[in-house]
């Protein structure tokens, strides 16, 4: 079916107790694309980098299989970077800089090949640009929106606008509570609800996710790890190997969310094990499965 995924592509730096990385691959866009490529065959990624960005990382990209006709390259342009430090126990996170550079300019324009993919995943992004890819999409079956609490507290009008687009928003307990006022996430899911989406899809780090609709309500286990490296793009992950399931099965009903939702948790359990993408690197088909079978006997009773 394809997935088309908007977001950032940046150049992190990235320190945690034991290590300590700089200008690794980055971005919500790249996580969610690699994730994605996991499951379905064709993932357009739309973003924008410098042309100090690396020739290396978009042979990375490419060799993920993502498709780059939508990544502009920008002359004499900086790319994005981002910097971040993780307290001990990795549930504090520092920014010690972002720095927007060609972000700040970026007009998205789809090429042709894009328009008609059925699976969209607006990542991380100024909801202006996500409702621009949303106008320009002539066929989509799925959208899947992802934000943060900068767009909720800076952007909340055109934030509004989007939501009310899409079928499905995922965000992170915190966001859902500044969204909406409401301290408890079953009530705040229930209010983003009436403001357009089918379904929420509220992230609470290590104690997995829970999926609500007006009918239903699911709870996903996270992967039990014991050893953790850098859990940056593990949210990016979780949607993009999310939405990638959904779109190479071509399904969307309740049980098929639901398998979703725990190949996506199983996807960024990689991830965190090493820093960037390093992990998807060697992660072979047969570990996905064990671990989806894992988290599926984790939640039998």
């Amino acid at each position: 079916m394809g997935v088309l995924v908007l977001g950032t592509v940046t150049l992190d730096t990235v320190e945690t107790p034991q290590n300590r990385v700089e200008d690794v691959l980055g971005g919500s866009g790249m996580y969610a694309a690699v994730a994605a490529s996991f499951f379905d065959d064709t993932i357009r990624l739309v973003s924008v980098v410098g042309d100090d960005f690396p020739q290396n990382y978009t042979d990375i990209l490419k060799q993920h299989g993502v498709d780059l006709e939508g990544l502009r390259r920008v002359e004499n342009g900086k790319s994005f970077r981002w910097g971040g430090r993780y307290s001990k126990d990795f549930n504090v996170r520092d920014t010690l800089f972002t720095e927007l550079n060609v972000v700040l300019d970026f007009h998205p324009i789809l090429p042709e090949s894009y328009k008609e993919t059925q699976y969209i995943f607006l990542a991380n992004d100024p909801p202006q640009l996500q409702l621009d890819i949303i106008e320009q999409s002539t066929n989509p079956k799925l959208i899947v929106c992802d934000t943060m609490d900068f767009w909720i507290n800076e952007e909340r009008e055109a934030l509004d606008k989007t939501i009310e687009k899409v079928d499905i928003l995922i965000l992170n307990d915190s966001e859902a509570r500044l969204l909406t006022g409401e301290s408890n996430l079953i009530k705040a899911a229930h209010l983003i609800l009436n403001n357009g989406p089918e379904r929420v899809i509220i992230k609470k780090g290590e104690h997995g996710a829970i999926s609500v609709t007006d009918s239903s309500f699911f709870s996903a286990p996270a992967y039990p790890l014991t050893d953790v490296a850098d859990p940056t793009g593990a949210g990016d992950c979780f949607a993009g190997g999310f939405i990638g399931y959904l779109a190479s099965v071509g399904d969307t009903s309740e049980s098929t969310i639901r398998k979703a939702m725990i190949y996506g948790t199983v996807i960024a359990s990689f991830n965190i094990e090493d820093f960037t993408i390093n992990r998807h690197k060697t992660v072979t088909s047969d570990e996905i499965e064990n671990r989806y079978q894992e988290l599926k006997a984790i939640a039998n009773f």
